[in-house]
């Protein structure tokens, strides 16, 4: 099958990649002249506009976004839609919001273009391993789709979940519970780190919990290789920055009245790695200072000066 894949990131590089390594012809277009020349010599046909994208691929089209969420996917589907014809199929595998879905889904539509939302995980690693697929649409412009979506999941790693906005808020969920399972693990290890008298060998202790244990995953192979001597972790800051969707997923919770505190922990856990001396944090301290004289720490050294009881009246 021939499509075009619009975004050549590290996602869409190695989803070009892997379609031509599965028989699949790409068109593959990027602002970045470095990134188009990189899929060159893999064998894709790279163009440097959209309508060189439209005018390398016969209709129906199958066009494949692998942009940031917002308006760098918004605006290209705005104008894929003046120069795309009825049948062709426009599919947005990023990070996007599945609220914006319809919305896109019903521009298009207008037109008598498809579209489908993607939600696509494997990272790095999905180039050999494959991508989970999580796609919604109408089945129709899925089927269409469909030999492509094959080729890039392993086997077993591709659904079709649902409607249009279907994929993404699946994906959005994927990434919740994603956040969850590593705030687990960052708080198991913090403890066994903290354990300073029993001398654990963290790396040791992640590696033996592949093999039997319960708390067995690929996020613990990935923390086995993290922790490993001379992978680095030593040098890593602390500051973990989050790309939205799990701000969306407590905010779908929060709607429809699911709790889910563990999502919700870890996501305001990644929020506070990026302040190493918040306000909040301070002002309990002083509070605690105030009502109880207990001791605070001050940027130069510790100390406990008097309370100062309030005022009379």
């Amino acid at each position: 099958m021939k499509l075009a894949m619009i975004g050549l990131g590290k996602m869409g590089a190695n989803m070009t990649k892997r379609l031509l390594r599965s028989g699949h012809e790409v068109v593959a277009f990027d602002m970045s002249e470095q990134a188009r020349t990189a899929l060159h010599t893999e064998g894709a046909e790279v163009v440097s506009t959209l309508g060189e994208v439209v005018q390398a691929l016969e209709s129906p089209r199958t066009v494949w976004l692998m942009l940031p969420a917002g308006d760098p996917t918004e605006k290209t589907i705005v104008q894929l839609a003046e120069i795309l014809a009825e049948g062709d199929v426009v599919v947005d595998g990023g990070n996007s919001n599945y609220l914006g879905a319809a919305p896109a889904a019903r521009h298009l539509a207008a037109r008598g273009i498809h579209f489908i939302d993607a939600g696509v995980s494997g990272g790095i690693w999905g180039l050999d391993n494959g991508y989970c697929l999580m796609v919604g649409g109408e089945k129709q412009a899925v089927s269409t789709v469909e030999p492509v979506f094959r080729s890039l999941a392993p086997e077993g790693g591709y659904a079709h979940v649902g409607p249009v906005g279907a994929g993404h808020f699946v994906k959005m969920v994927h990434n919740g519970i994603e956040y969850g399972l590593m705030q687990s693990y960052a708080e198991g290890f913090e403890l066994l780190a903290a354990a300073d008298e029993l001398d654990l060998d963290l790396h040791e202790i992640a590696s033996i919990w592949r093999y039997g244990s319960v708390v067995r995953s690929w996020l613990l192979d990935l923390a086995e290789r993290a922790l490993a001597p001379g992978s680095g972790f030593e040098h890593v800051e602390g500051v973990i920055v989050d790309s939205g969707e799990g701000r969306w997923t407590i905010d779908e919770a929060v709607k429809r009245g699911v709790p889910a505190p563990v999502m919700a922990a870890s996501l305001f856990a990644r929020f506070s790695s990026r302040d190493l001396n918040p306000v909040g944090a301070r002002l309990v301290a002083a509070l605690r200072n105030q009502f109880g004289g207990h001791a605070v720490v001050t940027d130069t050294e510790a100390q406990s000066p008097p309370a100062t009881p309030p005022a009379a009246g």
